[in-house]
């Protein structure tokens, strides 16, 4: 899918025409340079390698730097490829948010905020086990049995249990697009957008 690489600026309110307030997200949408033109020839395929964000030269290695130069660019923070552009592109392409006017949805890809090592409450929404009566002072917030005894012996794999919880990659689809500010490169989604203020996103049509 076509899309552009982005940065997540945080969360404001547009009035609709009813006067309605409607949550969205703003996202620093490129502008994105082409860096590698891949083809079905050469590659087996055919996809653009867009970079996004200025970087030092003294932060990019060796073989980056090669890879940036023969492109005619600067070094560049993120890299991601894309398919399915409908004009063709050459290296050292600039491709900014005006690709995306006149599209109604688009999906946000991003890592959701990291959140540690969590129990089972706060991680898949168990209410705990029993009352704080009886004897239960120390099991509000317990996960409970997790599993039978001798059948089948042993506790089955997926078991929903306390662990390493968010900084996952997580994709929301058909986000409504708001508004599109091409002076800024900015881009309006209705909604909210996986990961934290300034965190990289991906935006696919």
């Amino acid at each position: 899918m076509p899309g552009l690489i982005g940065k997540k600026v945080g969360m404001t309110s547009v009035f609709s025409v009813e006067g309605k307030s409607i949550p969205c997200t703003v996202i620093e949408c490129g502008p994105c340079v082409v860096t590698q033109v891949k083809t079905t020839e050469t590659d087996g395929y055919e996809a653009l390698q867009l970079g996004f964000e200025e970087k030092k030269e003294k932060h990019t290695t060796k073989p980056l730097s090669g890879h940036f130069k023969k492109a005619g660019t600067t070094p560049k923070r993120k890299l991601v490829e894309f398919s399915g552009f409908e004009t063709e592109h050459k290296l050292g392409d600039v491709i900014d948010v005006t690709l995306f006017e006149g599209t109604a949805f688009v999906d946000v890809i991003g890592t959701s905020k990291g959140k540690g090592f969590q129990g089972v409450v706060k991680r898949h929404g168990f209410s705990g086990v029993g009352e704080a009566t009886h004897g239960q002072d120390d099991r509000q917030r317990a996960p409970g049995s997790i599993g039978a005894c001798s059948t089948p012996s042993r506790v089955f794999k997926g078991m929903r249990m306390a662990g390493r919880t968010g900084g996952d990659r997580v994709t929301v689809a058909n986000l409504q697009v708001l508004k599109v500010i091409p002076e800024n490169n900015l881009l309006l989604v209705k909604g909210s957008v996986p990961g934290t203020k300034g965190s990289f996103v991906i935006i696919e049509k």
